[in-house]
């Protein structure tokens, strides 16, 4: 069922409620108001029989009073007059032809002054009777019945109630026409952003959806797709550029590798020509197995982990960095120490952040020259683990700050090559920060030199 139609069934069905709450309190106020005037005309005529009663008027006074006051057919159907004992009166000119019932209640209230309000069913018809008793001296004296039938009150009601019921359903269905109209109105910039993304393909991702410029909710909803739609762009560029850097990165020893078979197999060569073709297509294939495992752990680094972490400690895993480091910059001039290590643990792969660590340090060992210094320290501020790598090596350009953690960037292309880098080091590292919940940035510092720091949240 489409939206706009749910709508109208909702926007009628709670219009239904409301008209039909609204109809029934209407209509009870309405009988109560028909009941009380019906009440106080009772009490009207009560009241004037009460008064003649006063002025010591006779029967036959007070009933011709009456019979003028009601006129003679509602006097001789609903009025009677009785005495303290509750006898009914003798009828001037002729007795009443059926009387109404004076209850016992009725009698008893009398007794004791009380008036009191019925409804009862008389001749077919339902009659509102009052029954006051009339009291002079502390003493009732004659009880007095009065009635009124509700026939024009019930009609009344009948008529309100016909009215309701046509006018209700009425005015649902032309609120639900009018709601249906309004909400296809309100819903057509959806349909037009519907359409608007189905035009859009991952080959032309930088169409963007209109905006209305009312700044609502659908303005709100254009933006967040197309805010969607520009991070979508930019991760289908960053993949085919990654594709052309992986396939340019794989396809180099690979032709080397194709050339060397090649020329070896053009002529016959002696075993000693033969070992070093192996040992250059050798090479070529660890250079190879290097940038698989490389794209592999790229990959997986940038899943977030579906179990639990266990916890682990941070200084183990920089003594580790500190011996890589210590190992790499054997004769090439560069010292490489430890800075001040404060104790931190937190929750992740040990393997993969000694991963992230090692990176960072054969980096700056590598593009440290000779005599200067790569320094690691470990401390811990307002609930982060930061790990530093300090050098003193070529440095880094501001432009090239967020280039360098793309994948296969090298600022130095040949000599990458030839220390057999694959420009993914510092990619690993970063997407293993992020997979922990931590970061990886290039702060500046200072003098010449780099200092990477990696931030993780403590465990709790």
């Amino acid at each position: 069922m489409r939206i706009r139609t749910r709508l109208t069934l909702w926007y009628s069905a709670i219009l239904l409620g409301i008209l039909a709450v609204i109809g029934s309190l209407s209509y009870s106020v309405l009988r109560w108001s028909l009941m009380q005037d019906l009440d106080a005309s009772l009490m009207t005529v009560a009241q004037v029989v009460h008064d003649t009663r006063s002025d010591d008027t006779d029967d036959s006074d007070l009933e011709t009073i009456l019979r003028n006051l009601l006129g003679p057919e509602s006097y001789d159907r609903f009025v009677q007059l009785f005495d303290p004992d509750g006898r009914p009166r003798p009828r001037v000119p002729q007795p009443r032809a059926s009387m109404l019932p004076f209850s016992a209640q009725a009698q008893a209230n009398a007794r004791r002054g009380i008036k009191t309000f019925e409804t009862i069913t008389h001749d077919r018809e339902q009659v509102r009777i009052l029954t006051v008793p009339i009291v002079e001296d502390k003493r009732v004296v004659r009880i007095v019945q009065v009635g009124s039938p509700l026939t024009r009150a019930q009609g009344v009601l009948r008529r309100y109630l016909e009215t309701l019921v046509v006018l209700i359903p009425l005015g649902v269905g032309l609120a639900a026409a009018g709601g249906y109209l309004i909400a296809g109105k309100a819903l057509r910039p959806v349909d037009e952003m519907t359409a608007a993304a189905r035009r859009i393909t991952a080959e032309d991702l930088h169409q963007r959806i209109g905006r209305l410029g009312t700044r609502d909710e659908l303005d709100r909803l254009a933006e967040t797709l197309n805010g969607m739609l520009a991070r979508l762009d930019e991760a289908f560029r960053q993949m085919r550029r990654f594709s052309a850097d992986a396939a340019h990165e794989l396809r180099t020893p690979l032709t080397a590798l194709k050339g060397g078979i090649e020329v070896a197999l053009r002529a016959s060569r002696t075993p000693e020509e033969y070992r070093q073709v192996l040992a250059s297509s050798l090479e070529d294939v660890d250079r190879l197995i290097r940038v698989a495992e490389d794209l592999l752990l790229l990959s997986r680094a940038a899943v977030p982990p579906e179990m639990p972490r266990p916890r682990i400690e941070l200084e183990p895993l920089v003594l580790e960095a500190l011996e890589l480091g210590t190992r790499l910059a054997q004769g090439t001039g560069a010292h490489v120490k430890l800075g001040p290590v404060a104790p931190a643990a937190i929750r992740g792969d040990s393997g993969a952040l000694g991963r992230a660590m090692r990176n960072l340090v054969e980096n700056a060992v590598k593009y440290t020259p000779a005599g200067g210094t790569v320094e690691l320290t470990l401390r811990t501020a307002d609930g982060q683990a930061v790990f530093a790598v300090q050098d003193t090596g070529i440095g880094i350009a501001p432009a090239d700050a967020e280039r360098i953690f793309e994948p296969f960037v090298r600022l130095d292309a040949a000599r990458a090559r030839e220390t057999g880098g694959t420009g993914l080091g510092l990619a690993i590292a970063r997407s293993i920060a992020l997979a922990h919940g931590g970061t990886l940035t290039l702060e500046r510092e200072p003098g010449p030199g780099s200092c990477f720091v990696i931030s993780l949240p403590i465990a709790s």
